[in-house]
């Protein structure tokens, strides 16, 4: 397969103790996927510091291809290079793979010769990106950052998609812990997903791996009195009680019990179900609306993130959902947007989790498993009885954890810290 040779932009004249990170990850700003932004304010932060930060990345939309990025820029410091061929969307699992594996051979290349750089970060978005830069820890002895977002063939395997004895399952395995044993730092989003990969590793791992969720966007967002929001009016949404499920729509986090809770309360004029965001799961809702023809769901595609405040505002109450099997898999970061603008959750999926761990500590909402209807529908009527005040207590409590011990100025500086040492041990290359 034809792919464009990647530019390799030499450094430019620097103070000597300014070390260069060289970041993969194939979303990046202004894409709305949530990896991106996340890797984005990690690099933003360490351009802050003073270190020269290098980013490649796609130059298509993750979610919608037919967004074209420029192929250059810099913002806030942090230079910028999309690549071509890169990504070709989510529709199609061979125009995926095509765009993964493009992007991989240009990864390579550019770990391997690149001048001057003294450390690599890269995460999960494409799955298998960290073999470039193990390829380059072997070669170069450069350190490299894992950011685990979530985990595969876990995924594949707890979704049926592949065998747990199959040779895709074997080979992702194999690559996983190549991955894992050249990493010098392992990022990760939970005591769950630790744990699965202190299993997954032939090595102990427990000096290398950091546990930190992912931050919300604080910058960007915070709780609008329903008055003054003009998300609300735009959807003439002025007096109704709004149940919101906001981000990525995947089969790992299932919405049907939420979809069918919401049928049984068709005759509650006053309730709306709004689902906003995109993702392959997107389609059960859009189904759903063609099928039932419901007055109480609304379907809206991803906001813009200078409209994220309005939009997750909008809402009365968050749902995140996380499927039966993927505990420690994926982490359903959208929770934190949700508590940052001070709103309950209800939250659809296992315990224990991450998620239920929160709530079991937190009493800003309500735990319905995954197939019970009766009990989702009995949620959302009881956080419609409540009053202004109830509610308001219930977000504030939510609030108060994000800010206390889940911002992103805490969370992104400690991210950014562990960074910080292995530039400071690192060779330059």
């Amino acid at each position: 397969m034809a792919f464009s040779e990647p530019h390799i932009s030499l450094p430019h004249p620097t103070h000597p103790d300014r070390k260069a990170l060289l970041i993969f990850t194939q979303v990046f700003v202004p894409d709305p996927a949530s990896v991106g932004q996340h890797i984005a304010d990690v690099a933003f932060e360490m351009a802050r510091r003073g270190h020269r930060v290098l980013v490649y990345t796609a130059n298509r939309g993750y979610d919608d291809p037919s967004l074209v990025y420029p192929s250059r820029e810099t913002l806030n410091g942090v230079e910028i290079r999309r690549l071509r061929f890169s990504s070709f969307g989510k529709r199609r699992i061979l125009t995926r793979l095509a765009g993964t594996a493009s992007f991989m051979l240009q990864a390579l290349f550019i770990a391997l010769f690149s001048p001057n750089i003294h450390a690599i970060l890269f995460s999960t978005s494409p799955p298998l990106i960290g073999i470039a830069p193990s390829v380059a820890r072997i070669f170069r002895r450069i350190p490299i950052a894992y950011w685990a977002m979530d985990l595969n063939p876990d995924q594949l395997i707890a979704m049926g998609r592949i065998s747990s004895n199959g040779l895709p399952a074997r080979l992702l395995e194999a690559a996983n812990r190549f991955i894992l044993s050249n990493s010098t730092l392992i990022v990760t989003l939970d005591r769950f997903m630790a744990d699965r990969l202190r299993a997954r590793a032939r090595a102990r791992l427990d000096h290398k791996i950091v546990i930190l969720p992912p931050w919300p966007h604080d910058d960007r967002i915070g709780p609008l009195d329903h008055a003054q929001n003009p998300f609300r009016t735009r959807h003439a949404l002025a007096g109704k009680f709004v149940i919101m499920y906001s981000g990525n729509h995947s089969p790992s986090n299932p919405l049907t019990t939420l979809l069918d809770a919401s049928r049984q309360l068709q005759d509650h004029p006053d309730i709306r179900f709004l689902f906003v965001g995109g993702g392959v799961g997107k389609k059960e809702i859009d189904a759903f609306i063609r099928t039932h023809n419901p007055k109480n769901v609304l379907s809206l595609p991803y906001q813009p993130l200078s409209d994220l405040r309005y939009s997750l505002s909008a809402a009365d109450v968050h749902v995140v959902s996380l499927g039966q099997a993927m505990v420690g898999i994926i982490h359903p970061c959208k929770i934190y947007g949700a508590m940052s603008v001070a709103r309950p959750i209800l939250f659809l999926g296992p315990q224990p989790s991450h998620i239920s761990d929160l709530l079991n500590h937190h009493p800003f909402g309500f735990h319905v498993a995954h197939g019970d209807v009766p009990a989702a529908v009995q949620a959302i009527r009881h956080l419609r009885s409540l009053s202004p005040s109830q509610l308001f207590q219930m977000g504030k409590t939510a609030q108060l954890v994000v800010q206390q011990s889940l911002s992103q100025k805490l969370l992104c500086g400690q991210f950014c810290n562990h960074l910080q040492r292995m530039l400071d041990t690192s060779p330059r290359c």
